[in-house]
């Protein structure tokens, strides 16, 4: 158990701590980086053109140098180690990109400075300029996306944060000792009281309860546990005093094994080439191969290095990513800020370029489609001898002090009809079977049906159908032996669930129930919400090879869910979008997270991911389509004519390639 709470403690520590790293990393080095940046651009000419507001000095271009090679060095280390990493990967992408044009400019740069320096009447153009901009730029693009994505905390350290840390173990004279959770062994003993979180998975050795496992299974029913029946870790005992034997603990556990899913899942789960890296892998080897055609040409034709070497390098620069490297962050920047005002939180990028392809759309039912709580669904009157609201004065007066789930659906539904319970006297649990107590002098008792059917009770059946049908929980009231009322409790289907059932087929996404709830209620609902496909009675591991077996056979699968029991699923999706109102464990396992908890808004999201999409490819086309005119030019395809692009005209088409993707950027909309 400690060995499981380490690791788990860990990885959280350093999956969160990464995330924030990298962030408060690219934000430091853009600030620096800009300070360096500044004295450059008012000293060093833009590909050779003196701007306006340009001065220089007497060792001024020493000054140059040094910024630069700090510049170089220091704001330039991620995308040189980015490169690193996609060469070795043998996947060239922005990284690369960047790489190459930083690399170029700096290096050809202090050639040029060394030949000036040597020779000064004959002035060799440096890049200085470029250098800092391209720098500057990226690492601003870079920390705008990874500030508009949300920080997604570690799932795997909520899901232990389950387990209480103080548990009550039986010694074997009978006493009990409160032990911290990681001394718990195999085969140990363990009391657990009526609303407490069981510790670990265990088998009932005496006593009789409800365990409410819907954080965990996603059972949404209250699931009645007898002797010799198992308990997991991570649900709530509801009514019953049960002692438990430990079975399962550390890796051994069910929640420990629910989150070797989620790491499996979050490994394998493939992530696909963003849009842009796509784009900038292609200008990679575009670049690459005009700069280096370019420079044999030119070397055949005029024999001269220098020249040669300064077409290639002006290739190479031209192709330098400035406004590609902020096409995608600013959409994407603008995206999140759209969607947080629509009940979306975006939690990755992938998200919203992959929502375009979405085929189905996997639905978690208990929290999703369903209220994910017990909620009063009928009351039936036996006998007419007290009124309903009296008999609900009477279970509420029993159920007040309790705080099993049943207990807190009918309590809320007394404060809902502004119902005050009658006081009870000599309040009692019966384990496994309800409380007992004395109620304006009668006794009086809320019970199960085993407890009905044990004492012989006949009553019209037929009440019960309807309910049982819709997997709802029936409790009984009986007042001095006499059977006097039955309350029925279950999980409500959400009001706008069915409208967008609706609305999903009409986008042509076929959707699917998946439930850990019996697939009678399953049915009921599914039937209800006209949905023609649907999976109950399903485990954690059970939704997960359903998903795995869709994305394997390349499907785009979308999973919406809540509960615990829903975390390796959404990891496993191409998209997982978790319910707001549900676990941090789903939270922190999906990839986009509803705020309002309200399932339309997926509809939205599939509205906004299209506008985004569209906005993507719009931008990556001004930023880096000018290359297709720019690049041949810079080469100097068109030289036999006189036609040879002045590397300061390329440098302002980079410059207003910039402007508009930011302006394009910011005229993303997205219909209400």
């Amino acid at each position: 158990m400690e060995e499981m709470n380490s690791s788990i403690n860990d990885h959280g520590q350093m999956s969160s701590m990464d995330h924030s790293m990298h962030m408060s990393n690219f934000k430091q080095k853009f600030w620096f980086s800009l300070i360096l940046a500044v004295p450059i651009l008012f000293i060093s000419p833009m590909m050779g053109v003196d701007l306006p507001f340009q001065f220089t000095f007497k060792g001024s271009d020493w000054l140059v140098l040094i910024l630069a090679s700090i510049l170089f060095l220091y704001g330039g280390e991620p995308f040189l180690k980015g490169a690193k990493s996609e060469l070795k990967q043998k996947s060239p992408a922005m990284m690369t990109l960047i790489a190459m044009g930083i690399s170029v400019s700096y290096f050809y740069s202090v050639y040029a400075f060394i030949m000036n320096q040597l020779n000064p009447q004959n002035h060799v153009m440096d890049f200085f300029w470029e250098l800092a901009t391209l720098i500057v730029i990226m690492l601003l693009g870079h920390w705008i996306e990874m500030n508009a994505i949300s920080n997604a905390s570690d799932a795997l350290q909520k899901m232990a944060e389950l387990l209480p840390d103080k548990v009550k173990r039986l010694n074997n004279d009978g006493s009990e000792e409160e032990v911290p959770l990681q001394e718990i062994k195999q085969n140990d003993h363990l009391v657990v009281r009526s609303g407490d979180k069981i510790p670990a998975d265990g088998i009932i050795i005496n006593g009789n309860t409800s365990v409410d496992e819907s954080m965990v299974t996603g059972e949404s029913k209250a699931v009645t546990k007898n002797e010799k029946d198992k308990v997991i870790g991570g649900s709530v005992n509801g009514s019953g005093t049960i002692e438990i034997s430990v079975t399962g603990t550390g890796k051994t556990g069910y929640l420990s094994k629910v989150m070797d899913m989620v790491k499996k899942a979050q490994t394998e789960k493939s992530k696909l080439e963003y849009l842009s890296d796509r784009v900038a892998k292609w200008l990679f080897y575009i670049a690459l191969g005009a700069g280096l055609s370019a420079f044999i040409v030119w070397l055949i034709i005029d024999h001269d290095l220098s020249i040669a070497f300064e077409r290639m390098v002006t290739v190479f620069i031209i192709a330098c990513p400035h406004a590609l490297g902020l096409a995608i962050p600013l959409v994407v920047a603008r995206s999140t800020s759209i969607a947080a005002k629509h009940g979306l939180l975006l939690k990755n990028r992938n998200a919203l370029e992959q929502a375009n392809d979405m085929q189905y759309i996997m639905l978690d039912k208990t929290g999703t489609l369903t209220e994910g709580k017990f909620t009063v669904t009928g009351i039936e009157m036996i006998t007419n001898k007290i009124t309903q609201k009296e008999a609900l004065k009477v279970i509420g007066a029993l159920e007040n002090d309790a705080n099993h789930p049943l207990a807190i659906g009918i309590m809320n539904y007394l404060k809902e009809e502004a119902i005050s319970p009658y006081k009870v006297e000599n309040l009692q649990n019966i384990s496994g079977i309800g409380l007992i107590g004395t109620v304006n002098g009668q006794i009086s008792k809320i019970v199960n049906e085993k407890e009905v059917d044990r004492l012989t009770i006949s009553f019209d059946r037929s009440l019960k159908q309807r309910y049982q049908k819709q997997g709802n929980t029936l409790s009984y009231l009986i007042i001095d032996d006499q059977l006097i009322a039955m309350i029925a409790l279950g999980d409500v289907v959400k009001p706008e669930a069915k409208q967008f059932i609706s609305d999903i087929k009409a986008q042509g996404l076929i959707p699917i129930m998946l439930t850990g709830d019996n697939k009678v209620a399953a049915e009921s609902v599914a039937d209800y919400l006209g949905i023609n496909e649907f999976h109950g009675g399903l485990l954690p591991e059970d939704k997960e090879k359903i998903i795995q077996a869709y994305v394997s056979e390349g499907k785009k699968v979308m999973m919406v869910g809540d509960g615990i029991n829903d975390a390796p699923s959404l990891v496993r999706a191409t998209i997982g979008v978790a319910i707001g109102a549900g676990t941090d464990v789903a939270i922190d396992s999906a990839d986009v997270v509803l705020t309002d908890s309200d399932p339309k808004d997926i509809i939205r999201f599939l509205d906004l991911s299209k506008q985004t999409r569209h906005k993507m490819i719009q931008n990556l086309w001004w930023g880096a389509g000018y290359n297709i005119i720019a690049i041949p030019l810079a080469a100097g395809v068109l030289a036999p004519w006189g036609i040879l692009l002045n590397p300061a005209i390329g440098a302002i088409l980079m410059s207003l390639s910039t402007v508009i993707v930011a302006a394009n950027a910011m005229t993303l909309r997205v219909h209400n």
